[in-house]
């Protein structure tokens, strides 16, 4: 193999992205529920 084989930890950078989608799924999430419960007070 030319490569060498890769670590098994992610890189800083990988991890860093990683956490950032996962904290705007659940702003998104819990964003959603909030429309939802605006839109059927009204």
């Amino acid at each position: 193999m030319l490569w060498s084989d890769p670590s098994d930890k992610p890189p800083d950078e990988l991890r860093e992205a990683q956490a950032m989608l996962r904290r705007a799924g659940i702003l998104l999430a819990v964003g959603m529920v909030v429309l939802f419960l605006v839109l059927g007070v009204h």
